[in-house]
């Protein structure tokens, strides 16, 4: 083993962890300047170095901005036509009274493919605040359901960013991850949601902020119907996972599957999603060309950042490769024999506890994965079920130097003691079942 390139590798990353935690450098900066680090460290020529930089952000980028930037719009779109209330609102009179937390479970779930986290969780707030308020139950019998739903949809099924992310840096297929993120999400959610909300609950009481006590929910009467909302969140992944199965059973000539294969790729079934949303809020919701154009441009403007931060994390990995840090690294680990579900959980994981960011975070872990699966190939079904053992452990922990941390805390008006018993406790279960499902899971690919 080149013990220099060992020791590259180190200092590389913890360079790029003294950057986010120590300096507050932004994910972007810091993974630009740890990617020329390790490149002039390990040897290559400068030139060499702008080389990799390069292709490893332009070949990222040539996937995950398409998608992450339909995604944006499509999510902005439901949030903007009311919407994510509608599909709240659908699923808790579906479910009745007696099965709220189960109906705010899937909520969050179903909510956060289109729409970001911190988007989803603000905008069903008041929801929360008047189920607790109606009831005088603590809020956290209500908001822990629905806050496990939405970080599981954010951490596990695309279109969201994380999965997107780790999806292009290791070359995994949309499909499988899809399949697999709700295969271990849905035992997650049970778990960290419902059965842990109706635990944590009677533990500790929070009472709903003085602010919002009995204010009463108002709700959109234009927005578009539940089945038209559905129709359009479901619709992209469907004709992704039916681009997935279909070579399974039809032959590889047949014209049905070419078409299914360019109708199922993520930019033809966003785009099409996109369109039917354009059109309903334009029909439904009466919203004029200009409005929706707006509404579009806004929703550009937060996924700009997750952008640039995954090309980033492009040029990070391709520095590895190109360096000869990945293979050291990958053959220290193949030798090791050690399971590649439980290293990718393992260093984002580590990265996420260190630093906060589970975007970092599973950027991070793809980034280090990717040399060693040139090494040691897995199978398609494998390489999606790593995208979700990678996801899990970027959902670890979350703690005081996760932004989320803060959002949950101050929207539900708890301490930072508080919030570390209830949140940061519900993060660690649905890593811990994510990777627990991973493994399970493994044992039949």
């Amino acid at each position: 083993m080149d013990l220099s390139l060992f020791f590259v590798a180190g200092a590389g990353i913890a360079l790029l962890l003294f950057l986010v935690i120590a300096l507050r450098l932004p994910a972007f900066l810091a993974l630009l300047v740890a990617s020329l680090s390790v490149g002039l460290l390990s040897g290559l020529e400068p030139t060499q170095v702008i080389d990799s930089i390069k292709n490893g952000m332009g070949g990222t980028l040539g996937f995950v901005a398409i998608v992450v930037g339909l995604g944006a719009i499509l999510g902005q779109i439901l949030e903007s036509s009311g919407g994510i209330e509608r599909i709240a609102d659908s699923l808790i009179r579906t479910f009745g009274p007696e099965k709220t937390q189960w109906s705010l479970g899937v909520t969050g779930f179903v909510v956060a493919i289109p729409v970001f986290f911190d988007v989803a969780f603000i905008i069903l707030a008041p929801l929360l605040y008047g189920l607790a308020n109606r009831s005088g139950r603590s809020l956290l019998y209500y908001a822990i359901p629905l806050l496990a739903g939405l970080a599981i949809t954010h951490s596990f099924i695309p279109p969201t960013p994380g999965p997107i992310a780790v999806a292009e840096l290791i070359n995994a297929d949309l499909g499988w991850v899809i399949l697999f993120g709700a295969l271990t999400g849905i035992p997650a959610m049970i778990i960290a949601g419902p059965w842990f909300g109706q635990f944590v609950a009677n533990k500790i009481f929070v009472a709903v902020p003085e602010a919002h006590r009995n204010n009463p929910i108002t709700s959109d009467v234009s927005s578009p119907s539940f089945a038209w909302v559905s129709s359009i969140i479901l619709l992209p992944l469907l004709l992704i996972m039916l681009a997935t199965t279909a070579p399974f059973v039809l032959a590889q000539s047949s014209p049905l599957l070419t078409a299914i294969r360019f109708l199922g790729h993520p930019f033809v079934a966003l785009s099409i999603a996109t369109i039917l949303a354009l059109l309903i809020a334009h029909t439904k919701c009466d919203l004029d060309k200009e409005s929706l154009l707006n509404i579009a441009n806004k929703g550009l403007e937060p996924a700009g950042i997750v952008i640039l931060i995954t090309g980033a994390g492009g040029a990070f990995k391709q520095v590895l490769i190109d360096s000869g840090v990945g293979q050291m690294l990958a053959s220290v680990f193949i030798e090791a024999q050690f399971s590649v579900f439980i290293l990718g959980f393992l260093i984002a994981a580590i990265t996420r506890i260190a630093q906060g960011s589970a975007t970092v975070a599973m950027i991070t872990g793809a980034g280090l994965m990717a040399p060693i699966l040139q090494l040691q190939p897995i199978s398609a079904p494998s390489l999606g079920l790593l995208v979700i053992a990678i996801s899990s452990g970027a959902t670890i922990l979350s703690h005081v130097n996760d932004s989320g941390f803060w959002l949950v805390s101050r929207y539900l008006g708890m301490s930072e003691t508080n919030t570390l018993k209830t949140w940061t406790v519900m993060t660690t279960l649905i890593s811990l079942v994510g990777l627990a499902s991973c493994l399970l899971i493994s044992l039949f690919l």
